[in-house]
């Protein structure tokens, strides 16, 4: 992949079926192996309780820092891609997931497409602190579309009680 035309972006990668820790390493793979996305830097994984229905286990998660020439709807697509080949089938909204792939932050964009559905900044990831954490760790002085950095906003998040697996 040539980097004159590539574009940084911040992916979350979150897991709590079927082996967490091994869904979120074996999606890590994928995108590691992928020719049109290079892996710069991974968080530690962290275990945090599920935000929505709390009758599902904890979450596995993890933020990626890629390179990618692809468009932030074709790196959708192919984070999308991932998904399938994982085998994940949503259920109900905010509930267990053998692999969810998000575009976090592209770039200092904010990108708003309805087809496919994509928003980025995605929603509530300034609130997250299973996304903000692990994002500090990799990328602490990322601006966000509005020019602030993204270590100051650690302080506003709701939390999950996380916990560094790893």
């Amino acid at each position: 992949m040539s980097t004159d035309d590539a574009c940084l972006a911040l992916v979350g990668v979150g897991s709590n079926l079927e082996s967490p820790i091994d869904q979120v390493e074996r999606a890590i793979q994928y995108i590691e192996n992928h020719q049109s996305i290079s892996l710069i830097k991974k968080s530690s994984l962290y275990r945090s309780c599920p935000q929505g229905p709390q009758d599902q286990d904890d979450f596995i998660n993890a933020v990626l820092l890629i390179s990618t020439e692809l468009t932030p709807v074709q790196l959708l697509a192919e984070l999308q891609h991932i998904e399938q080949s994982q085998g994940r089938v949503k259920t109900r909204h905010w509930g267990e997931r053998i692999i969810d792939l998000d575009i976090l932050f592209y770039e200092q964009e904010t990108i708003k497409e309805t087809k496919p559905d994509l928003l980025v900044p995605h929603p509530q990831s300034l609130q997250r602190d299973f996304v903000l954490v692990p994002a500090i760790e990799i990328a602490p002085d990322w601006l966000l579309p509005d020019g602030r950095a993204l270590k100051l906003l650690l302080n506003q998040c709701i939390s999950h009680q996380l916990e560094r697996v790893s």
